[in-house]
Order: C-alpha cells, then sequence, then structure tokens
C-alpha cells in the first residue's frame, strides 16, 4: 500500500514538473547582451526547446553549438535521395543587435535591431524581423528613431540582386515574397514598385512600377510608370500600358505596352530614330536603325536616315578593343542629299562621304613592332554640307589629313627598321589631294668600322660612320573629283632612291667641332620622257612618256665647324636678378655638288632652230640630276637667353631659373657659283608670365634691292640708297589662357577627332546624333559626393583663351599687313549646373567679326539640354537639343535646329 502512494506521488511530481517545464519554456524571454553578435538556426531552436527551463533563463549568451541533430541535418544536406518538396536546403541563420525573442506558442522568433537572416545565397537585414519557423516565413520591416522617422530599411540580396523594400515577407522553402514599396538598381535604371511579387529567384510581378534614372527616388525629376509589369533581374521589364511623367505631370508620352532591356553591360538592340522636318527636304526619319555586339572585343552599330524629297544617309560605326594588344574606332558615313523638288528651277543633288579610323597598338605586346591609324578623309565639303554635323569648327580648318603605318625593327646587328605607311592630304578650299600609298621606308643602323665593341667614339676614325637608307614611294595628285579615279591612277608618280651617307667628326682647337660628311644616292624610275623636236604642224614639241626602269647616281661632299660660347653677366648678391646667361651656338658649313651633265640631252626647242637641255629624269618625286655644279657655305646662330634671380621665399637657397628667350635663331647661305647671298631668316620665341603666354615672331631680310617692277637686282640694297636689310615679310603670333579653375578640370573641347582644332576657339563641335557627353557623365559620378558635401565656392568658375595673329609682307614695295587678326573664347560656370560660352574674334583687315558661337548648357540633374547659336555670318545657325543623359534611356530626348544657309560653290 505504502509502495502504491508512493508511486502515485512520484506520478504526480513527475506531471507538475513536466508542467512547469512546459510553461517555462513556452513563457521563457532569452536576451542577449546587445554587444555581442551570435548566429542561430532553427535547428538550434528545436534543440534548446528540450532543455530545462532554469538553464534557459540562466545562459544570457548562448555559443551555437554542434550536436547529433546539426549533424544529421548536415548529412542530409549531402544525402542522394531527393528531399521532399518544402524541405530546407541549408541552415537558416539569423543575428540581431539589441535581442531575440523565442515564441513556443507562436512558433516565432523575433529579431530586433540590425537584424540579419541568412538562407542559401538569400540575405535579408533590416531593423526588426519576424520568423515564423512552423511555415518557413520571415517578416522584415523598418524602425521609428526617436523622432519618429523610419529607420533601417529591409534589404533584400539573393546573388547579384539587390532591393531595398519597406518591408518584404519572405517564403524561404518556396522562395517566394511580398515586397511592399522596393528599390533595386539595374545598371543605369533605379526601379521602384509599390507592391512587388516575388515568384522565384528569377520572375518577379511589380504592380505601379517607376523606372528612372533619377538619384532621388523619393521625389524624382522624371519616371516612367508602368501600371503592371514582369520583371526578370538582369534581363528585362515586360509591362502594359507605361507613360512618361516628368515632375509628377504626366505626359503624352506613352505606349499601350513595353519591354525594357536590363541585360548588364553592352546588348544588341535597334536605335530609335529622331523624326522632324528640314528646310528643302521635307519630313525625315533621322539616325534610326541597329547596334550589334559582335564580340567582347568589337561592336558594330548601322545607322541610316531618310528625307521625304528623296535623300538619304547611311553611317557605320565600329568600335573594338584586345586588352594589352589594340584599340581602335571606325566610322564610314554617306549622304545623298537632293535640295528642293524635282522639276524647280533649284533642284540639285549631291553626295558626300567621310571615312575615319583610328588605332593604336599596346608598345608591350610586342617591342619590335608597331600599327598606328589617322585617318580622315572624305569629300571636301562634308563638315561644310552634312546635315549630321553641327556648327562644326572643323568647317574653318580647311586641311585633311590622314596617316596609315607600319614599322618592325631587326634587332640583330646591324640592326635594321622597316616602315611602311600610306599618308593623304586634303585642301577642303582648293579641293586638292596628294596622297602617297605606299611609302616604304629601310634603315639601317650606323655602322663605326673602325670601333671595336666597348670603345669610344672619339677621334677622326673612330669616329668615321656609315649607313644605308632606302624609300620607295608611289604618289598621287589629285582632286576631289578624281579622286580613286582611272586618271589618278595613270598620273602616278613612284621611284626609289638609296642613300649610303659617310661622316665623321673631330675636335679643333679643344672647342670646334669639324665635321666631314659624303653621301651617295641612287634613284631609280620606272617613267621618263623623251622631248622630240619642235614640230611646226603642232606648234610646239611633242614629249613622249617612256614606261620601263631607268635610274640615276648623284653624290655630294661637305664640311661644317661649330661650337658653343657661353657668356654669364653677374649682378650684386643683394640683387633680385642675380645673374644673366647667354648661351650662342655658331656654326658655318659648306656643301659641294658636281654637275651630272651626263643624263642631258640637247633637242630644238622651238622654229628658229634654237637648242635646249632636258634630262629624260623631269618629273620624278625625287627631282632630278644637277646640270650644273653647286657650291655654297651656310651661316647659322643660335641664342638662349636665361636669368636666375631671387626667391621670394626666404627659405630658399638656391635662385631660380627664367628662361628670357626660348630661341633666335639666324641664319643663311653664300652661292659661290652666283656670288649671292640668301635672305637672312629670323626666328624667336618666348613666353611670359611662367610660360603661360607664349609669343613667336619670324622675319626674313633681303640683302639685295629691287627695281620699279618689284624685281631682285645684283645690287646690295645698302649700295642702293636703301638700309642694310629689306624687311620682305614678318610675322607674330602669341596666345594666353588663364582661368581661376583647378588645372585638373578644365573644360575639355578638343575637336580634332574630326578634323578641327585642339581648342574652342572655332567653337565646340559634336555630331547631331551624339549629344549624350559620355566623358563629362563620367566625371560629374566620380565628383558626385565631393559635390553633394561641398558649397559652391562664392567665386564662379571661368576660363578665356585668346590667340592674336599678324603677318606683314614687302616683297614687292606692297608693304601692307595681309593678316591681323585676334580671337578669344570663354566658359563660365554661373552655377554647378548651368554654364554659358563664346567663341568670336575680330579681322582688323577686312574689319568684321569672325565665327562666332553662343553656347548654353544646362545641367538639370537626369536631363542635359543644350543651346549652340551662330548669331552671324555665313554659317549662321542654331541648334536645340534636351534629354536624358542615361544611354539607357537617351532615346527620350527632343532636338531641334536650323540649318546653316546653302552655299553654291
Amino acid at each position: 500500500m505504502l509502495n502504491y502512494r508512493r508511486q502515485i506521488v512520484l506520478l504526480i511530481g513527475l506531471l507538475i514538473a513536466t508542467t512547469c517545464f512546459w510553461y517555462a519554456e513556452l513563457f521563457a524571454i532569452r536576451k542577449m547582451d546587445y554587444r555581442s553578435f551570435h548566429t542561430y538556426s532553427i535547428l538550434d531552436t528545436l534543440r534548446r526547446s528540450r532543455n530545462s527551463a532554469k538553464d534557459t533563463i540562466k545562459k544570457q549568451n548562448i555559443k551555437p553549438q554542434t550536436d547529433s541533430l546539426l549533424q544529421k541535418a548536415d548529412s542530409l544536406r549531402k544525402d542522394s535521395l531527393q528531399k521532399p518538396k518544402g524541405a530546407l536546403e541549408d541552415i537558416v541563420k539569423y543575428k540581431a543587435k539589441d535581442s531575440i525573442v523565442f515564441n513556443k506558442v507562436k512558433s516565432e522568433i523575433i529579431l530586433y535591431n540590425e537584424t540579419q537572416v541568412q538562407y542559401t545565397d538569400i540575405d535579408i537585414s533590416a531593423g526588426i524581423e519576424l520568423i515564423k519557423f512552423d511555415i518557413g516565413e520571415v517578416y522584415a520591416g523598418r524602425l521609428k528613431d526617436s523622432v519618429g522617422e523610419y529607420t533601417q530599411h529591409p534589404v533584400f540580396k539573393q546573388g547579384d540582386d539587390v532591393i531595398e523594400p519597406d518591408s518584404i515577407r519572405f517564403n524561404y522553402k518556396t522562395q517566394r515574397a511580398i515586397i511592399r514599396n522596393a528599390y533595386t538598381k539595374q545598371d543605369e535604371n533605379n526601379i521602384k514598385g509599390e507592391i512587388i511579387k516575388k515568384e522565384n529567384d528569377s520572375t518577379y510581378f511589380m504592380k505601379n512600377a517607376i523606372i528612372t534614372t533619377a538619384e532621388d527616388l523619393d521625389d524624382p525629376d522624371y519616371y516612367i510608370l508602368l501600371r503592371k509589369a514582369k520583371f526578370v533581374p538582369q534581363k528585362k521589364i515586360v509591362a502594359g500600358f507605361s507613360n512618361m511623367y516628368i515632375v509628377d505631370v504626366p505626359t503624352p508620352i506613352a505606349i499601350p505596352f513595353a519591354y525594357y532591356p536590363m541585360v548588364s553591360g553592352r546588348s544588341s538592340g535597334l536605335i530609335f530614330p529622331t523624326f522632324g522636318e528640314a528646310n528643302n527636304r521635307g519630313y525625315f526619319v533621322q539616325n534610326g536603325g541597329y547596334y550589334f555586339v559582335i564580340s567582347d572585343h568589337l561592336d558594330l552599330a548601322l545607322t541610316g536616315d531618310y528625307f521625304t524629297n528623296g535623300s538619304y544617309g547611311f553611317r557605320a560605326q565600329s568600335a573594338y578593343n584586345k586588352r594589352y594588344k589594340f584599340s581602335g574606332n571606325f566610322s564610314l558615313n554617306y549622304e545623298n542629299q537632293i535640295y528642293s523638288i524635282k522639276g524647280l528651277p533649284d533642284y540639285s543633288g549631291t553626295t558626300l562621304y567621310n571615312i575615319q579610323w583610328t588605332h593604336s597598338k599596346d608598345a608591350k605586346s610586342n617591342p619590335n613592332s608597331s600599327f598606328s591609324a589617322s585617318v580622315n578623309l572624305g569629300s571636301s565639303r562634308y563638315y561644310q554640307n552634312s546635315y549630321n554635323q553641327i556648327n562644326s569648327p572643323n568647317v574653318l580648318n580647311n586641311t585633311l589629313s590622314s596617316s596609315i603605318s607600319y614599322s618592325k625593327t631587326f634587332p640583330a646587328y646591324p640592326s635594321v627598321n622597316l616602315s611602311v605607311t600610306a599618308s593623304h592630304s586634303q585642301n577642303t578650299n582648293t579641293q586638292s589631294i596628294e596622297m602617297t600609298l605606299p611609302a616604304l621606308r629601310a634603315n639601317m643602323e650606323r655602322i663605326y668600322p673602325f670601333v671595336k665593341q666597348g670603345q669610344s667614339k672619339r677621334g677622326f676614325l673612330k669616329s668615321l660612320n656609315f649607313q644605308y637608307s632606302m624609300q620607295a614611294d608611289n604618289r598621287f595628285s589629285t582632286t576631289d573629283s578624281l579622286f580613286f579615279s582611272k586618271k589618278m591612277f595613270n598620273d602616278a608618280k613612284n621611284g626609289v632612291r638609296h642613300s649610303i651617307p659617310v661622316s665623321t667628326t673631330t675636335k679643333l682647337f679643344k672647342y670646334i667641332t669639324l665635321g666631314l660628311n659624303s653621301s651617295l644616292n641612287e634613284t631609280w624610275q620606272f617613267k621618263t620622257i623623251r622631248k622630240n623636236d619642235f614640230n611646226s604642224n603642232i606648234g610646239a614639241s611633242k614629249i613622249d612618256t617612256l614606261n620601263g626602269f631607268d635610274r640615276f647616281l648623284t653624290y655630294n661632299l661637305g664640311a661644317s665647324l661649330g661650337t658653343t660660347v657661353y657668356g654669364t653677366f653677374r649682378f650684386k648678391k643683394d640683387a633680385k636678378i642675380q645673374a644673366i646667361r647667354h648661351v650662342m651656338r655658331p656654326s658655318v658649313s659648306y656643301g659641294y655638288t658636281p654637275a651630272f651633265d651626263q643624263y642631258y640631252e640637247d633637242y630644238i626647242s622651238d622654229a628658229f632652230g634654237n637648242k635646249s637641255q632636258y634630262t629624260r629624269f623631269e618629273g620624278g618625286i625625287y627631282g632630278v640630276p644637277g646640270l650644273n655644279k653647286s657650291q655654297s657655305i651656310s651661316f647659322s646662330l643660335s641664342n638662349t637667353l636665361e636669368a636666375k634671380v631671387k626667391q621670394k621665399d626666404s627659405t630658399e637657397t638656391e635662385p631660380k631659373k627664367i628662361m628670357l628667350l626660348n630661341s633666335l635663331n639666324f641664319s643663311s647661305s653664300y652661292n659661290v657659283i652666283t656670288k649671292q647671298f640668301s635672305p637672312v631668316s629670323v626666328t624667336g620665341g618666348t613666353s611670359l608670365f611662367e610660360g603661360k603666354l607664349p609669343i613667336n615672331f619670324g622675319m626674313t631680310l633681303n640683302p639685295y634691292a629691287i627695281d620699279e617692277n618689284g624685281r631682285q637686282m645684283e645690287k646690295f640694297n645698302i649700295n642702293n640708297g636703301g638700309s642694310l636689310f629689306r624687311l620682305t615679310n614678318a610675322n607674330l603670333s602669341t596666345s594666353y589662357t588663364f582661368s581661376n579653375r583647378d588645372k585638373n578640370k578644365t573644360k575639355n573641347n578638343d575637336n580634332r577627332a574630326s578634323g578641327g582644332r585642339a581648342d574652342d576657339l572655332f567653337g565646340s563641335s559634336r555630331p547631331i546624333n551624339d549629344m549624350q557627353d559620355k566623358d563629362e557623365e563620367t566625371e560629374e559620378q566620380e565628383d558626385k559626393n565631393e559635390k553633394k558635401s561641398a558649397f559652391y565656392n562664392a567665386s564662379i568658375p571661368w576660363d578665356v583663351n585668346l590667340a592674336y595673329s599678324l603677318t606683314y609682307s614687302n616683297v614687292a614695295r606692297e608693304s601692307k599687313i595681309s593678316n591681323n587678326s585676334i580671337m578669344f573664347s570663354s566658359n563660365v560656370e554661373l552655377s554647378p549646373k548651368w554654364q554659358v560660352g563664346i567663341s568670336s574674334g575680330y579681322d582688323f583687315i577686312n574689319k568684321g567679326i569672325t565665327y562666332t558661337q553662343l553656347r548654353f548648357e544646362r545641367d538639370l540633374n537626369s536631363f542635359r539640354m543644350s543651346f549652340h547659336f551662330t548669331p552671324i555670318g555665313y554659317r549662321n545657325s542654331w541648334y536645340f537639343f534636351i534629354g536624358i543623359k542615361s544611354s539607357m534611356l537617351s532615346d527620350l530626348k527632343w532636338d531641334k535646329s536650323k540649318e546653316p544657309d546653302r552655299r553654291l560653290r
């Protein structure tokens, strides 16, 4: 009986203890030290629910331990058996800064302040989070601070995708989620949705979503509103009715359905055209086409234009880049322009083209060879008449040039350098074209036959050296209308020239350098001429062109003497200028070339039977052998002048060097045969204000007098009642740039890519289909944080560029100034986002204003607005543009222009 009672008491006690244990476990609150950041899992929670209530309350900081249940979980992950639907694929890890609350009744865990939940590749951080581990859901939201503002917005990360919502409800078993007021960034686009349903790890459905490139998503300056949309990260957005809002005001820019590509990096796709109306050409569709991503190293953009009067054009643009190998750009432009309407008196048509190519090779890829290209050729009137160029300063630059070259060095002794070049020079005013295709050069390094390896090259014999060089050219001289015609190739001139120069130097009297030189030259020609005797029937001598190989050999001798003279004038030690140093380099040289009359023949040149001499090598590209011998003595003197001045800083002991005269050169020659002097050439240059004001000048002084008809006489000018020299021409040019901008942030107006100037004295230029300035956008992004945190400087940034040129001519007593003009350009940054600029000048000879351009640019955060205006002159025109800066939405733009009046030439 006693045992029976004891058993009943023990059973009742066990029931009471079990009940107390469960109640303690259900209502136990485990708080964490705010300084501790421990990681827990759902499996840890289940394990700890089996422990005693006393042990649960006593331990405040519990470190995760690995038990048999965790080991079983780990073993299940590696099990080959298929997991049941809804089973966990990994441990759910979580942590919080302030507290973690376990509620067994509701099967939930509450995390507070700087919380984080991790599962597989999913990471959720927020101010507060609630985990319902029975159904596998996580709720994440924000916290309110002391002033009632929401902080610690949730951040949902899955792989590379990041979403920042106001709240999120996520099921880590099914991978589905409901997200409210979420924000994410895809390349340049910022996307925000009011309600987003995450279907799986690659598909989201959005309601009332916006797309914008504005930085401030709470108050964007523009956005595209999507009522309903399907979003696939890093791929696309497919939406229903969409329209554009500007400052929360709806616009009529809308489409019933839309497709937005969201592929990061480059991707192929359509290029949206520009629509408008042009004078004398009707309505147009311009710059529409397709962009191809051919590979990671090559792309291609094909665009075209069409006007309702029949004009059309197309362009191909490509960029390529191979890291550590080479990079380049290529563009081809063609336009068939028709003016007015067929049948009207002013109807006309013309075709224009332009080819540009730049290529550069990384020198590290192969140090013994190089290849480069800089091509800009096309129709002479392309920049003047193209409807895809606006306000182009290259219109005023009348020269187009190109060069393509390849060189190879063979380093074995003696090393040989071989180069092949194709070049072209074009004058857009005269429409003349000079082209060399190809030009071959081969040069062998100098050989010193009397010097062993490692010895010095001093002395007459040891300094004796020779080398070999060869040049071969195929030259064309034509016009724009005959470019690449049959006549151009028939009139080509070609030849090969071999040269072996021999030289040596030695010292005379310790300070004078004596140089002796000679050169042996042989010229090959593949076309020669034959002049027949005078033909009375045609009234001239007939000239026949003979095709075939022929050659002539010439040589020359020379000697030179030169030295360097240094002079220093010192001042007192306390003087500001402590010393002036003058360096002179005088030199005298003699040259002799014998007569090569063996290459000349006689023929009857007129009806009176007079005979003249000619050489069959006339018309060759390397000249002709001399009929008479020549001897000349040349003189030259170069000077430099610099000063040492005392520095303002008293701590500096060394004086500062200042260049007073960069150069002052005199040169002339005396013909021993004709006993006449050549005019004296004077050139010089200096710079003032620490190199900011360079000044270059030059003049020609003729010692001989001229007669009443302006012809030079064999009489010195001083013997004819004049001065020692007669000034025949002179020139002066200078420029000055001053600015209060940072030197590293000067405005870039380099127009050389299209044949213009490096500065903006002739205005700034850009193609009509490339108004987004990518470089400036990049700089703005780099300086974005700095500009946000800094106040705008009270000193308004500005810059001014001045250029002045003067040319004087007095060859035949005309004594006139043929050129006297000043040009200037200026840019002022009125505010961080508002800039104005002007380029103009004045011609003192024609008494008129030169090419003038006004520029206005406004940064409207997400938009860029610009207005270019040429108010006067034959290039009178204007262009207005406003559009989104982002390349992803660059087709959302509006532009309008007034083209320059057409000029017939």
